[in-house]
């Protein structure tokens, strides 16, 4: 499949650091063939040595990417943005197009590890974001397409709604 008939996909997150650099990875590992993806932060910061290590652990360099800034990808057409943090979800800036932005949120492994008794115990948050991040890819592209069309319904809904109303109460709503 050629660049221009696959799928492209930025996943954002706060600090390009680790589920990002994860999912960015695991598409590139999963679904390359089907899917060009990029990761990008809001705020980098470098990726996660821990990040680097657990993915190792099942066979994917990630050691060679770098944490990219929001403002070096945000040119560049995508078909889908996947926020995977809150903070992305909420700062997450307009995109050119037809770009559909999606969340799908991780729990923050660095901010769980944080608490941890010792190195084993932190990569057990690592290990579990890790493999969760990676079944959300294994269901791409199906995954976004349904989340896509949900967002879309709703938002027609809406739209048919507001149509639907008495003049006297739209009216009411520019006030």
């Amino acid at each position: 499949m050629t660049n221009k008939n696959k799928l492209r996909i930025l996943y954002l997150c706060t600090g390009n650091s680790c589920r990002s650099q994860m999912a960015e990875a695991f598409t590139l590992h999963l679904k390359g063939d089907q899917i060009e993806a990029l990761s990008a932060g809001v705020a980098p910061k470098g990726i996660d040595p821990k990040a680097i290590k657990a993915m190792s652990e099942i066979g994917i360099d990630i050691s060679n990417q770098g944490s990219k800034s929001l403002n070096q990808v945000i040119n560049r057409q995508f078909d889908y943005v996947v926020t995977l943090c809150d903070n992305a979800q909420k700062t997450c800036p307009s995109f050119p197009g037809k770009t559909r932005v999606i969340h799908v949120g991780f729990d923050d492994p660095p901010k769980l590890a944080a608490t941890a008794k010792n190195e084993e115990e932190a990569m057990l948050h690592y290990r579990r974001v890790r493999d969760e991040i990676k079944d959300f890819v294994e269901k791409l592209p199906e995954s976004l397409l349904d989340k896509g069309e949900l967002q879309d319904d709703f938002q027609a809904g809406i739209k048919a709604f507001l149509a639907d109303l008495p003049a006297d109460l739209t009216d009411m709503k520019k006030d």
